[in-house]
């Protein structure tokens, strides 16, 4: 019993001494205590009818029963799918490639240039990008419509294109998060020992042959460690940037999970319906987790905890 005393006493001493320390830690730790652990207290929710006032009322399966006969469900799904593949699949080979591109600048003045460049459309917000990219793509005095105008070509209105708002996604996601992104593999390439450059070089090795057999195979382990682990955020398809970038013509084409979520939780008020939704989207999460785990395990003998 002393020994616990004497634990705990030292505990609240350390804690005396590093306060600042933790007063700092204090804003983070009740943000996930607000918006990550008390929404798990909740998930009860998407099996009761909620009621403001008075006792939520068990219900069972029937919010999960009204989500699968729901005729929109097949379609967000097809469209949170379909961007989730644009932006982790498609868009992965161009990040390495920019890491790449960004080793082989010979001048370093020049690169910083680059990467400041690149790197500061990633501390931009959504709405901010949203404003940039529709202001660039008016069919009236847009930058590109202006360019397709001088070859001859008919203007296009892009943001109300159902054809083109998903590849408007996958490029403006681009230019916000790829030289973000890149860093890693950038500091996998800067990593490698420069003897190994120069023997190359001394054994008659171009470029191309030296990106092939010594830059590439140093960078397949974070290549593989972050695609599995993306794959656990498969169906996070980004509700910062299709919420800011939909209207009424195109969202049919990009409705996905966390959009359809906010609407029927918090404009529609169907708070049951909406945690019935995210559940799913939850339990899918985890499922993909578990996956990652055993690919993880199978290609490195290791999970990813």
């Amino acid at each position: 019993m002393n020994e616990k005393k004497t634990k705990l006493k030292k505990t609240l001493r350390k804690i005396k001494e590093d306060k600042v320390l933790y007063l700092l830690f204090l804003p983070t730790l009740l943000f996930f205590l607000i918006f990550r652990v008390w929404p798990m207290v909740n998930m009860r929710l998407s099996v009761y009818d909620y009621k403001a006032f008075g006792g939520w009322k068990y219900v069972g399966w029937k919010y999960f029963e009204i989500i699968f006969k729901s005729p929109q469900l097949k379609q967000i799904l097809e469209n949170t799918l379909i961007i989730s593949f644009m932006k982790y699949i498609l868009l992965f080979p161009f990040v390495v490639l920019f890491a790449i591109l960004l080793a082989e600048l010979a001048s370093k003045k020049f690169r910083k240039y680059v990467q400041i460049i690149s790197f500061l459309p990633h501390f931009l917000s959504w709405v901010v990008i949203a404003g940039i990219w529709i202001s660039v793509l008016s069919p009236s005095k847009g930058a590109v419509n202006q360019i397709l105008n001088v070859f001859n070509l008919p203007s296009m209105s892009f943001m109300t294109d159902k054809n083109a708002i998903r590849w408007v996604l996958l490029v403006s996601e681009a230019w916000r998060s790829i030289g973000w992104d890149s860093i890693i593999y950038y500091a996998a390439i800067i990593s490698i020992d420069p003897s190994i450059f120069e023997a190359a070089k001394i054994d008659g090795a171009n470029r191309f042959k030296i990106i092939k057999h010594i830059i590439l195979p140093a960078l397949v382990i974070p290549m593989v460690t972050m695609f599995i682990l993306n794959l656990g955020f498969f169906l996070n398809a980004g509700f910062d940037q299709v919420f800011n970038f939909t209207n009424d013509a195109v969202n049919s084409k990009i409705d996905i999970l966390d959009t359809y979520i906010y609407r029927i939780g918090l404009i529609n008020g169907q708070y049951s319906l909406g945690t019935a939704v995210g559940v799913i989207k939850g339990f899918v999460g985890v499922f993909l987790v578990l996956i990652t785990h055993f690919i993880s395990k199978k290609i490195t003998g290791k999970g990813v905890w």
